[in-house]
């Protein structure tokens, strides 16, 4: 390896423990100047995305001649910024990360260009070779695709092997949460330095409540019935959020409630905790070169209760604005970015377990591949296609989602929701409280629903 390219995996490594809280090749304000030869692409700061950006200008815009202006901004304000552009059409952005949750909605709104055309005259860029979960995720009700998966992803649990084995604990391939929290406690004695698990706790219905509603499938609860009748205050919602806050508190990161991905990936990296139960994104991170913890991690399927099973489904994708000037140029960075081509660049480059993978079946069964991800890539792969966002939990749900509720209305709801949780977290309510006020907003938001 060159020292060129040691330089450049240090260099994105550390920006990825770090959280990477906001980077922009065109300044976080807002698009570049543009160009007839250039797009706008707005994108979470996920460290996947970090290396995206680090490898656009030397690769994509080399062989293209098509310049990139990256946004990049931290979850819930890039959430925040697509929706409203989108939502304008103001063309602003040509090319946005989008997720599962968003792309049938936005579709449903005519605020997407559909990519069946572009697939059509593009068969090197094998949509077939797309895993069904995912590719499925970013269908419309029409039939056809508007998104291409950057990286797709469930959840699973993460665990200090090297800790586990000096304190005799063993962790079973398949853990229920009672179990987990068994551990999480033992560990705390034994490690009064460090945090039995870390869980995220901060607000955002992509932060805190992503994990906690596969908590609350897999105990019994669910966010709304079959009839759309609310159910957050239901015995199976509280047991299951007051399991998950209790833990947090008890046996989890300091700063809990305003803890998220970033900021557990970073505990972990550092050593700061024995467990981890979050995306299986984020196993590159701990399993790259320079990772303090390579090597002596676990990884095992999404802790249940009632369930068989309780991982969720997400994928980052890309969507092209419907308002783009330039869709042509757009699917060119996104079929590029999406591409096996693009993975075997990352591989190549930054090391084959940074790879955005989750969505090739080709990937999975790539030997460099299976070699540099040996200890993450079949427990992530089998959680991708067990993961069930029609029937996650125990009962009949009213719309799709495991870790979401696939209408408009759940943005909003499980955003202020999550800031009740979160309060609950950091000891300013009880559960109780927490759920009884959720109650009460999820049934004005049924009512939205069902008007509109």
């Amino acid at each position: 390896m060159s020292k060129g390219r040691r330089r450049r995996r240090r260099a994105w490594l550390a920006t990825a423990a770090a959280g990477a809280l906001l980077t922009s090749c065109a300044g976080a304000g807002g698009p570049g100047s543009g160009g007839a030869n250039s797009i706008n692409v707005l994108m979470v700061n996920n460290p996947q995305m970090l290396a995206l950006q680090e490898l656009t200008a030397d690769h994509f815009t080399a062989e293209t001649g098509i310049e990139v202006h990256f946004t990049v901004l931290p979850e819930n304000e890039v959430r925040d910024k697509i929706g409203q552009d989108f939502a304008n059409q103001s063309g602003q952005y040509d090319v946005a990360t989008i997720s599962n949750y968003e792309t049938p909605i936005y579709a449903r709104n005519d605020w997407l260009q559909p990519h069946d055309p572009y697939l059509a005259e593009d068969p090197d860029y094998a949509e077939d070779d797309i895993l069904e979960p995912i590719r499925t995720s970013l269908t419309g009700d029409d039939g056809q695709v508007y998104a291409q998966p950057f990286y797709g992803e469930s959840s699973f649990l993460m665990y200090r092997t090297d800790v586990f084995a000096e304190h005799g604990l063993t962790m079973p391939e398949r853990p229920t949460w009672s179990e987990v929290a068994d551990l999480a406690a033992a560990v705390d004695e034994a490690e009064p330095e460090m945090g039995g698990i870390c869980l995220r706790g901060l607000p955002g219905w992509g932060e805190v409540i992503a994990p906690l509603t596969t908590v609350v499938n897999t105990h019994g609860g669910t966010w709304f019935d079959a009839d759309w009748q609310p159910r957050l205050n239901a015995p199976e919602f509280v047991e299951a959020t007051e399991f998950y806050v209790q833990l947090v508190r008890e046996h989890g990161q300091s700063g809990a409630a305003q803890s998220g991905y970033a900021e557990c990936l970073n505990n972990m990296v550092q050593g700061n905790t024995a467990m981890w139960y979050d995306a299986t994104a984020g196993a590159g991170s701990l399993e790259a070169d320079d990772s303090p913890v390579r090597g002596n991690i676990g990884y095992v399927a999404a802790p249940v209760e009632e369930t068989d099973s309780s991982g969720w489904l997400y994928t980052w994708a890309w969507g092209i604005q419907k308002a783009s000037e330039k869709p042509d140029k757009a699917w060119e960075f996104v079929s590029w970015a999406s591409s096996a081509e693009y993975e075997e660049l990352v591989g190549e480059t930054l090391g084959w377990e940074n790879v955005p993978a989750g969505k090739r079946s080709s990937t999975y069964d790539n030997p460099a591949y299976q070699e540099a991800a040996a200890a993450f890539y079949e427990v992530t792969r089998d959680a991708i296609n067990e993961a069930d966002p029609i029937d996650p939990g125990v009962q009949e749900r009213p719309a799709p989602g495991v870790q979401f509720v696939g209408i408009p209305e759940f943005s909003d709801l499980g955003t202020l929701v999550s800031q009740e949780i979160s309060a609950a977290i950091a000891g300013q309510q009880t559960v109780q409280e927490a759920l009884d006020a959720s109650q009460d907003m999820a049934e004005s938001a049924t009512e939205r629903y069902r008007e509109r």
